[in-house]
């Protein structure tokens, strides 16, 4: 399933910094750096994007600044915060092997590895910090959390948006519960 064109939320414009119109960036990326390379980026204006030309970029702490062009002002900078940020599919960090988005993976149905039963589809993925956790919601409607570890998770097919996994009989019990 091809993308292209489709605008990626990358993090959020935060508070102002200096006088001269830096703002701090809240990323929803692991990449920091990606910040530091792009020429524009498209910043969100209530139900539309607008494209601002980046002057400068740079990370302290481990969190990104930006300065757009125009943007000259603690005043202007202001009018900006708490906007969205957004790059085209195209402009995406590569990842390395068997890393995936967490975009392309909500959505996506999930399978058991041994039968290849539908188990219900990914709704969000939990960040925490030894392993990221799969938000599932089964086709009765109950939640499951599963952890995406390689012992449980055998494959993942964003393009066919499966993700086949070891349930070991977790969604038999989640089932259960809406049962009379």
């Amino acid at each position: 399933m091809e993308r292209e064109g489709e605008r990626i939320q990358v993090g959020r414009l935060g508070r102002t910094r200096g006088v001269q119109g830096w703002l701090w960036i809240t990323p929803d990326t692991d990449f920091a750096e990606r910040f530091l390379d792009l020429e524009s980026i498209l910043v969100s204006d209530r139900d539309d994007w607008q494209e601002f030309r980046v002057e400068a970029a740079k990370v302290i702490g481990g969190r990104p600044l930006i300065k757009f062009v125009g943007v000259d002002s603690r005043e202007d900078a202001a009018r900006l915060t708490n906007r969205t940020l957004a790059v085209a599919r195209e402009q995406l960090m590569p990842l390395p092997p068997d890393a995936h988005y967490v975009f392309d993976l909500v959505g996506c149905d999930v399978h058991d590895n041994g039968d290849d039963r539908h188990l219900g589809k990914i709704v969000d993925v939990l960040r925490y910090p030894a392993n990221d956790v799969y938000l599932i919601r089964t086709d009765s409607g109950n939640e499951v959390l599963f952890p995406a570890v390689s012992d449980f998770v055998r494959s993942i097919d964003t393009v066919s948006r499966i993700v086949k996994i070891v349930s070991g009989g977790l969604f038999d019990d989640a089932d259960k519960k809406n049962e009379p």
